[in-house]
């Protein structure tokens, strides 16, 4: 275990109504009685980083526990889904970082998965199915990291916390609070979602109210006992042998009310039981399991995610907690300039964008203890792509350079926009940084720009000439980058990144540029014979491959005039 350093240390437990309670840490000693609820609660001053294990004893009237080999130093929370989630030992160099994973001042706690609606007090100690490794898993428990208990644990998080404490030499606590298909609203406290007035996250609990509302546990039952019963029969008529471990459902299914994604069921489950720790902070890694709803979708993480934030902030007792974002990771083909369209007519990168967009609000409001970290390039074909090491690694250096003192030697900030100008056929962004192309002398990649007719062409971006030095050659400014088409003549808006594995090379200091955009269309109006029209998913996909066919063409005539 370890105990969050700096801060005071918030220790709890449960016994007999009225029964005394005396707590000892390190030494110093802190009596208390149990409330009608049962519940106790003392409070020790806050402690300096250690590596030398201490001890916690809490005495009662008949019974004595005690938590040994504590040490004291930084608790880090993991937070999000799958990707957050993914092992140490599924990832791509995986194994290299199993070898050496000796590290005993860092410990690790993975939390049991526990979703419903009212929140609880405590959580199990269990060994607990792992889908991944197709095994049982110790939760609930302190481990001492080393090669067999961190070939498990969230290979992001693992690095995150192996490079900060390599950097710091202070012992660090993992807490991995992840789990597998999980939206952000599950991870928002209900009574916080219940607040926000905006009509897509109003439909969003209307929805969830009706499906409550509607539920009859005993007629699902027996319709899943006609599916049994026709499938049965299929395989009979088919000449197919039953298994034996195919049985008939006999009991009800849980009400939609504890559903896993429904809002704030995985707050009530999981955070809930770790308010009032002390933390030094938390990372978050989340996205893919609320891209299937449109814009509609993405303006209600828009609503939502900001709350969120400061929700985990008030659960850890600290307004300025610092909170870094993982943004939503990649998946699919890669853009290219031939299917460039197509490609954009995706809900990622809206979700991308409302992650980014959230940082900057808190952001440009002077808070010091957001941060933000870009994973598009860091791509595979597979919704996990396994390159969570250099994922870890990016998140890390915001923490060491924001938390650790390390800001003069690590750069963390995505380049920002500073401003737009718009003349003479042409956009151009003022960044309040330099940068560069991923490959030095290389086109700069990823923009696209679009005029009133809405439909994006890529961009020809170049960074600003001034001028010429004393051999002829182009002086260019990095802070200013021009976009252009011979596709778009008046443009008025642009687009960075966008698409689920898009293109997109510009970084500083290896910080990429974020998924971004100057316009607030929606994902399913398009553009056709003169006129916008609302189309869903594949007729989106399929309006935007003929634009893609039709640059094509065109490109090709004009190459053809030109000869």
């Amino acid at each position: 275990m370890v105990i969050q350093r700096d801060k005071p240390v918030n220790l709890w437990g449960r016994a007999d109504p009225g029964e005394m309670v005396t707590v000892t840490l390190a030494g110093k000693q802190v009596t208390t009685t149990a409330g009608k609820d049962r519940s106790w609660k003392v409070t020790f001053p806050a402690m300096a980083a250690s590596s030398k294990p201490i001890n916690v004893t809490a005495k009662g009237k008949s019974q004595t526990l005690t938590l040994e080999n504590i040490l004291v130093g930084d608790v880090w929370v993991l937070g999000g889904q799958s990707n957050m989630e993914f092992p140490l030992s599924k990832v791509e160099d995986g194994n290299l970082e199993i070898a050496s994973a000796h590290f005993s001042n860092i410990r690790i706690l993975t939390l049991p998965n526990v979703s419903q609606p009212d929140p609880v007090t405590n959580f199990s100690r269990l060994h607990e199915w792992s889908d991944w490794s197709g095994r049982h898993f110790r939760k609930g428990d302190w481990d001492v990291c080393s090669p067999q208990i961190a070939k498990e644990l969230s290979a992001i998080g693992y690095v995150f916390a192996r490079r900060i404490h390599m950097t710091s030499q202070v012992p660090i606590g993992v807490v991995d609070a992840s789990v597998g298909g999980t939206t952000v609203e599950a991870w928002t406290p209900a009574a916080v979602i219940d607040k926000i007035e905006s009509a897509p996250v109003k439909n969003l609990l209307t929805a969830w109210d009706q499906k409550i509302a509607e539920w009859d546990g005993a007629k699902d039952l027996e319709n899943q006992i006609k599916r049994y019963e026709n499938k049965v029969a299929k395989m009979k008529r088919e000449g197919k042998a039953i298994p034996a471990k195919m049985k008939a459902p006999t009991k009800q299914r849980p009400s939609p009310a504890y559903d896993r994604n429904r809002p704030g069921n995985y707050y009530a489950g999981m955070i809930a039981p770790l308010e009032g720790l002390a933390i030094k902070g938390a990372i978050f890694h989340q996205g893919y399991n609320n891209c299937f709803g449109g814009t509609e979708g993405a303006k209600m993480y828009r609503d939502v995610f900001p709350k969120m934030i400061t929700a985990w902030r008030a659960a850890f007792n600290d307004p300025q907690m610092p909170f870094g974002i993982l943004s939503l990771c990649t998946a699919g083909n890669k853009q290219n300039l031939t299917n460039y369209t197509e490609m954009m007519a995706d809900t990622g990168p809206f979700i991308r964008e409302a992650q980014y967009q959230t940082f900057l609000d808190f952001y440009k409001v002077g808070d010091e203890n957001i941060g933000f970290t870009s994973t598009y390039d860091f791509r595979r074909r597979w919704y996990h792509p396994q390159l969570k090491i250099p994922a870890g690694e990016r998140a890390a250096r915001w923490a060491l350079a924001t938390e650790y003192g390390q800001e003069k030697m690590l750069g963390w900030k995505p380049p920002m926009v500073a401003e737009i100008k718009k003349d003479n056929g042409r956009i151009m962004l003022h960044m309040d940084t330099s940068t560069r192309a991923v490959d030095d002398g290389g086109p700069i990649e990823g923009f696209a720009i679009a005029g009133k007719d809405r439909n994006f062409h890529p961009a020809e971006a170049r960074f600003l000439v001034t001028g010429k030095d004393k051999r002829g050659r182009d002086q260019k400014n990095n802070k200013v980058i021009v976009l252009t088409s011979s596709m778009v003549q008046e443009p008025i808006h642009f687009r960075y990144a966008w698409g689920r594995s898009p293109m997109g090379n510009l970084q500083n200091k290896g910080v990429p540029m974020a998924t971004q955009r100057s316009d607030d269309w929606p994902l399913e109006e398009v553009y056709v014979d003169g006129e916008f029209k609302v189309f869903a998913g594949r007729q989106i996909r399929a309006e935007l491959r003929k634009l893609d066919q039709e640059r094509a063409l065109q490109k090709a005539k004009s190459a053809l005039e030109k000869k």
